[in-house]
């Protein structure tokens, strides 16, 4: 008689375990948009804080979201999505099915489409306009070929754009602002133009942003120009935030190519 193998039972990987749960799928679809605190997340799922906060920590644990205090408010946390670790783990869960379903998880560079009749406008603003917003500002515009109306602005600008913030996009993607946008704007010089996205890269921003009536999320990003850090480890707070800004506009992009997303910006 033939040998035949024992029944082996394999658990599901940890990715779809933590995602399938129906809560968790609604955590993790509202921080796909953008950074939130627990009380809007409670909010957004009408669950109790208590329940919310319990499947926060899960999927914490599981190397899904991150948190980060608030730079407005300390008592305030905000979570963020780590996208990389999520295209990793789907991907390592299609090949723990099978190896021919194992995909490339390196997100294209691809431009936003131009054929459009109406041109996707993009405002970042951050308190000082001086390292964030123009940091996203000028990765947007590089990334899209310039295909992407963007724009950034405070709401307390500084006189300038930090000295560190044109090193960084110079040396490590290329990008020279000589002869481009170096003094700082302030968000009031905006009024009355039209975005359809706005981003706050600061958590005091986000308070003193005023609404442009368009859809408006928030990156919560500690600003690398704060420590007043001088040499190469001021200057790797600037590397650290530019990488993390690359990589949140990477996964933008394909946002802003999705046809709907267009239309619902439309009158």
């Amino acid at each position: 008689m033939g040998s035949h193998p024992q029944d082996v039972t394999v658990e599901p990987p940890q990715f779809l375990r933590l995602a399938a749960h129906p809560l968790r799928w609604q955590l993790l679809t509202a921080l796909a948009e953008g950074d939130h605190r627990v009380r809007e997340l409670v909010e957004r799922v009408g669950e109790p804080q208590n329940l919310v906060s319990y499947h926060l920590r899960l999927l914490r644990d599981g190397g899904l979201v991150a948190a980060r205090r608030s730079s407005f408010d300390g008592r305030d946390s905000y979570y963020r999505l780590d996208l990389d670790r999520c295209a990793e783990a789907l991907a390592a869960s299609g090949a723990a099915l099978h190896p021919a379903l194992r995909q490339d998880t390196a997100l294209p560079h691809r431009p936003v489409a131009g054929a459009r009749s109406h041109r996707v406008a993009v405002l970042f603003v951050c308190t000082g306009n001086s390292s964030r917003s123009p940091i996203a500002e000028a990765l947007l515009r590089h990334h899209t070929a310039g295909r992407v109306t963007t724009a950034s602005a405070g709401t307390s600008p500084k006189p300038d754009l930090h000295p560190y913030a044109v090193r960084v996009l110079r040396e490590s993607y290329g990008i020279s602002l000589s002869g481009g946008r170096t003094r700082t704007r302030h968000v009031e010089a905006l009024a009355g133009r039209r975005f359809d996205h706005v981003i706050t890269l600061c958590d005091k921003a986000r308070e003193d942003c005023p609404r442009f009536g368009t859809r408006q999320v928030h990156w919560s990003m500690a600003d690398p120009g704060a420590t007043d850090g001088t040499g190469q480890a001021g200057y790797a707070a600037f590397q650290e935030a530019a990488a993390d800004i690359d990589t949140r506009i990477r996964y933008l992009i394909p946002v802003l190519n999705i046809p709907e997303t267009l239309a619902r910006s439309e009158p």
